[in-house]
């Protein structure tokens, strides 16, 4: 197996710039894709503080009363608790208190969807003042387990809010709000993201880049000129761009990058942690070919690719969207000497030819023609692709990124499964290679 040159590798480190500056753990979100409109709705991370909070006198009343069935009874122990109220010995005023944080919180985070810390700090500096006090001047300590444990959880369930509001729910949303506006930036001004312009010809030619398929169309001028005309076709185009743009935010936080592994030929795994998609890995490496090499035989002929790449039992295309869009039916072989069985998935596929790069990015979607078999398990693919980067200084070779988000489904070890993928990827960067030398000695 050829390694890469060493006077490259400094290349290929700075192959893709990296932009973003934010930490390792703030990562891409896909509420920053969505219009500001739909996105001032209350988060996900919100209406779980919301529904903590909700538990949070819930829990409290049911505390409050199950000590009221003691004793003399519900009644009874009512009409001294509220009635005749005494602020050593009545537990009422720590449900009010309850009732204080309930109504507090939800107004202000829920209703008013404030952005800031003040109103949980006055819920909590209030809750742990009262109870400090009265816990020290009352006398509840006396009536056993109650006295104990209705103090105790309404003091930590408090001060859980604060911790979840300060750390989750006002971090979260305030990096998703960076993201939105970076978002938005990219999608103004794609040639931030990369070096480089969109081309003119900004797609691909399907009876050129599939020859040998049988969907082929059979004029040319026609195929030139296919655009999306049913809703579920629409549909394929949107799922395809937005797992593109998705992509690109990967790819323009190559710093926060974490390594996984290398291989001997130089090949480096890296894996980023994605919000709703979870563990997505990353492999970059130079391959000693032209970037239109890699681009035909990886991207343009995938029904080709089970000639050459053992990693893929199956490769078909389903369906011409557009020029730029196709639904994809692609089995997987199996991996881990057999631990993991065989995975079939369906895909949708934007391709996109640009000035120095080409980019193929996809995600799992449905198909009438390929329902779920029960040969197979069916897999789902987060947002994932391939990028192929001309080489500025030497047109013989280029930049080969393989961007990979799957959940193999079934019941396997979380650990197998990723090491399993980063397997499979050294062996397809193998597999194509040699390809690749044996398509130059076709041709030369």
């Amino acid at each position: 197996m050829t390694k890469i040159p060493g006077d490259f590798q400094p290349d290929l480190e700075r192959s893709l710039p990296a932009i973003a500056s934010m930490s390792q753990s703030h990562v891409f979100s896909p509420r920053s894709l969505l219009p500001r409109e739909q996105r001032r709705a209350i988060s996900d991370v919100r209406r779980t503080f919301c529904l903590f909070v909700t538990f949070d006198l819930l829990f409290i009343s049911l505390l409050w009363i199950i000590e009221l069935n003691t004793n003399n009874g519900i009644e009874k122990n009512l009409e001294e608790e509220i009635l005749y109220y005494d602020f050593k010995n009545s537990f009422f005023d720590i449900f009010l208190l309850a009732v204080f944080r309930f109504s507090v919180l939800i107004l202000a985070y829920a209703i008013v969807r404030l952005r800031h810390w003040w109103a949980i700090a006055i819920t909590t500096l209030v809750t742990s003042a009262f109870l400090i006090v009265k816990v020290i001047q009352s006398g509840l300590l006396s009536k056993g387990a109650f006295g104990y444990v209705l103090p105790i959880v309404s003091f930590v369930l408090a001060w859980l809010e604060t911790w979840f509001l300060d750390f989750k729910v006002l971090t979260q949303e305030a990096e998703e709000e960076r993201w939105y506006i970076a978002a938005q930036a990219a999608a103004t001004h794609p040639s931030l993201l990369y070096n480089g312009a969109l081309s003119d010809g900004q797609f691909y030619s399907p009876p050129e880049s599939f020859a040998g398929s049988d969907n082929e169309f059979d004029d040319e001028e026609e195929a030139a000129g296919r655009k999306a005309v049913t809703p579920q076709e629409r549909e394929y185009v949107r799922q395809g761009k937005e797992a593109l743009l998705v992509i690109e935010q990967i790819l323009s936080q190559e710093a926060n990058w974490k390594f996984e592994k290398s291989s001997d030929a130089g090949d480096v795994v890296y894996s980023l942690e994605v919000p709703f998609h979870g563990k997505t890995f990353i492999l970059k490496t130079l391959m000693q070919c032209p970037a239109e090499t890699v681009y035909q035989e990886v991207i343009l002929q995938p029904e080709k690719m089970v000639l050459w790449n053992r990693t893929v039992a199956l490769c078909q295309v389903l369906q011409r969207i557009d020029d730029n869009t196709l639904v994809s039916y692609d089995v997987a072989a199996g991996a881990a000497g057999g631990m993991v069985s065989p995975r079939d998935f369906v895909n949708v596929r934007r391709i996109e030819r640009r000035k120095d790069r080409y980019i193929s990015a996809g995600i799992s979607t449905t198909h009438i023609s390929r329902p779920p078999l029960t040969k197979y398990v069916r897999g789902e693919n987060g947002p994932g692709g391939f990028l192929v980067l001309k080489y500025p200084k030497n047109p013989s070779m280029c930049t080969f990124i393989w961007v990979l988000n799957t959940d193999l489904k079934g019941r396997l070890p979380r650990s197998l499964i990723h090491q399993s993928l980063g397997a499979t990827m050294f062996e397809f960067c193998s597999h194509l290679r040699k390809r690749i030398r044996d398509v130059h000695g076709e041709t030369s």
